[in-house]
């Protein structure tokens, strides 16, 4: 019997589900799962996880809370009560996302992510299978080597950069999650042209990162995120990780073509990478000349807030 691509790729990298639908967990069975402030309030939008939504508001309003106080522990009760489906499914670890209009502030990062670890465990569940995503800005790269020290993990995200993968690396981040298809779009709509396979941008950035990592022995852990379709994954078989959505998995689930380890630590060992390190100064003009890392970066704070505002709306309206 032939073996799937799914099944194939699961060989060289572990799979993570990029989604917050749990069904699609129960099918594809990834040793991981991660959400974003997007993809919870897609899933909460829906009949069959409304209960979760309502669970969070009831349980709230129970302690009293009043005004900001209450939409703020209405919200992260909810990013817990899914993260606690989550880790009934998987096997592995919940990536849970600090709000990201505290992309640009360190101490409110750092509360807010021991509020959430400190939720987790109120329930039972080791710190060891939470990671808390984290927007790669400096300020957010700052919190997670904080809260690395603390022995709390974190998964970075938002990272379109060489230099915020420096930056994480040199932070002793957990993870990173570079967003391979959102560098592919930029390139797309900023050249006109298509790109494919080993020449998709997205699939250079992250297999410079990971044979980075690699040859300086870095810990740091690299998950390919966001991709736009089945070749980007082909591409970086061999990552540490890839996050999935349920329609590419379904695409790697219904073929069996053979795939190969694309990324390796000894390709990453020949690699001509040099070492880097990055002062706060140096880490925020690397960025500033990398204009695609700088407008996705930008960009996706702002579409994240956008949808927890949009989230907020939701939750305003159950509590009328």
């Amino acid at each position: 019997m032939s073996t799937t691509q799914l099944d194939q790729l699961k060989q060289f990298t572990t799979v993570v589900a990029d989604t917050g639908d749990f069904e699609s967990m129960k099918t594809y069975k990834p040793q991981d799962a991660t959400t974003n402030p997007s993809l919870i309030l897609q899933a909460a939008a829906k009949p069959e996880y409304r209960h979760l939504v309502e669970q969070a508001v009831s349980e709230v309003k129970k302690t009293g809370a009043t005004g900001p106080a209450l939409m703020e522990a209405i919200l992260d009760r909810i990013l817990i009560l899914f993260g606690l489906e989550i880790l009934k499914i998987v096997p592995g670890r919940v990536s849970t996302e600090v709000d990201a209009r505290l992309s640009f502030d360190t101490a409110a990062t750092i509360a807010k992510a021991h509020q959430l670890i400190a939720a987790y465990e109120a329930e039972g569940h080791s710190r060891n299978r939470v990671l808390i995503k984290i927007a790669s800005t400096w300020e957010g790269i700052k919190a997670a080597e904080a809260l690395e020290k603390d022995g709390i993990h974190c998964n970075l995200t938002l990272l379109f950069s060489f230099a915020q993968a420096v930056a994480c690396a040199e932070a002793g981040v957990m993870l990173i999650s570079p967003f391979v298809g959102r560098i592919l779009d930029w390139y797309k709509a900023s050249t006109g042209q298509d790109y494919q396979g080993d020449a998709d941008p997205g699939v250079i950035s992250v297999r410079s990162i990971y044979n980075y990592y690699k040859k300086f022995g870095y810990k740091t852990q690299v998950m390919g995120a966001s991709f736009r379709n089945k070749g980007e994954l082909l591409a970086l078989a061999g990552c540490d990780l890839l996050t999935i959505s349920p329609g590419l998995l379904a695409e790697l689930q219904a073929s069996d073509e053979p795939i190969t380890a694309k990324l390796t630590p000894a390709e990453a060992a020949a690699s001509s990478h040099e070492k880097v390190s990055l002062t706060e100064s140096a880490f925020r003009f690397a960025l500033n000349e990398d204009p695609m890392a700088t407008e996705k970066t930008a960009h996706g704070i702002r579409a994240f807030s956008a949808d927890i505002v949009k989230l907020e709306k939701l939750i305003e309206g159950m509590l009328a």
